[in-house]
């Protein structure tokens, strides 16, 4: 077996604000990846969802931004912990892959030991932040651990890892709505329902960078199973996406004004279709990244139905 680890990837170490941080500190930046930003919006922005949700009906106030605060750092610390946690599983993997090669546990520059330790100080500062929140909140969080243990291991055994990302990266909705509501409901479920068809439709895209190298050393993946069809499976997942976030905002009565800002983050979704190659590696990293402003559109939504 032979890869090519001398041809340019669209996303191995980008010249980032890590590259100028103190040598030894680097390869733990770069283990939590806080030289790829766009991993912790996506961990955040649906615990702000879910909790612009809980407020539709009542709307926001000083607690709300406290709770916001508290999931941003929360989403910082368990996306870093997360990564190291994947790092761990996979290094013997990321080093047959070009776009991880780099990866600090694969190239050595990080060792298990260090690498087990960063993870439980990480950890530390995710259940600091938990424990701010109203038990039941508390509660649902701690439900997410299972999730995020057996993550890592799902390229391996199905093809649909990136459906198990999606029940596990957006566990913030219902932790966000339970925090601020105290309580389930069918409203929370329409909404966490929507954003792991989010997930599988972005982290498809995603995964078009790897699928060559995945082929190669065994690795499933969405990707990989759908190949050039991807482009229509992610356009039913978007689908799917919209019409729950639409049974939402029905169900916490929204007001009629607030389709037009739905509009424009449904146009902004859908236009990911349109743009992806899945050729085009790059270009593939690049529609992925706009998911960011996908989400952030789809917070201005919910932000507007709560001041309606």
């Amino acid at each position: 077996m032979h890869l090519n680890f001398d041809r340019r990837v669209a996303d191995s170490i980008p010249q980032t604000w890590v590259d100028r941080a103190p040598t030894a500190l680097r390869p733990f930046l770069r283990l939590a990846r806080y030289d790829r930003p766009i991993g912790f919006w996506l961990l955040a922005l649906p615990c702000w969802m879910g909790l612009l949700l809980a407020r539709a009906e009542t709307g926001l106030g000083w607690v709300d931004l406290y709770y916001a605060i508290l999931f941003a750092i929360g989403a910082i610390a368990m996306r870093g912990a997360g990564c190291t946690y994947n790092d761990i599983i996979d290094r013997d993997l990321d080093a047959q892959v070009a776009r991880t090669a780099d990866r600090p546990l694969a190239a050595g520059t990080v060792s298990l030991k260090q690498a087990w330790a960063f993870l439980g100080g990480q950890a530390l500062v995710g259940l600091i932040v938990l424990v701010q929140l109203p038990l039941i909140a508390i509660l649902t969080g701690l439900a997410s651990l299972l999730l995020v243990a057996a993550y890592p291991f799902m390229k391996r055994i199905t093809w649909w890892p990136q459906a198990w990302l999606g029940l596990t990266f957006n566990w913030g909705v219902p932790v966000a709505y339970v925090a601020a509501s105290g309580q389930f409901d069918l409203a929370v479920l329409a909404l966490y329902a929507s954003c792991v068809f989010w997930t599988l439709g972005y982290d498809t895209i995603y995964a078009h960078q790897d699928s060559e190298d995945d082929a190669l050393v065994g690795v499933r993946s969405t990707a990989r199973l759908f190949g050039r069809h991807s482009p229509i499976w992610v356009g039913g997942f978007y689908a799917l996406t919209t019409l729950l976030v639409g049974v939402a905002l029905y169900l916490v009565n929204a007001a009629p004004l607030a389709a037009i800002a739905f509009a424009v983050y449904a146009a902004h979704l859908f236009n990911q279709i349109r743009l992806m190659d899945t050729d085009d590696g790059a270009g593939c990293l690049k529609v992925f990244k706009s998911n960011r402003e996908t989400g952030l559109l789809l917070c201005a939504t919910l932000a507007l139905v709560t001041i309606m």
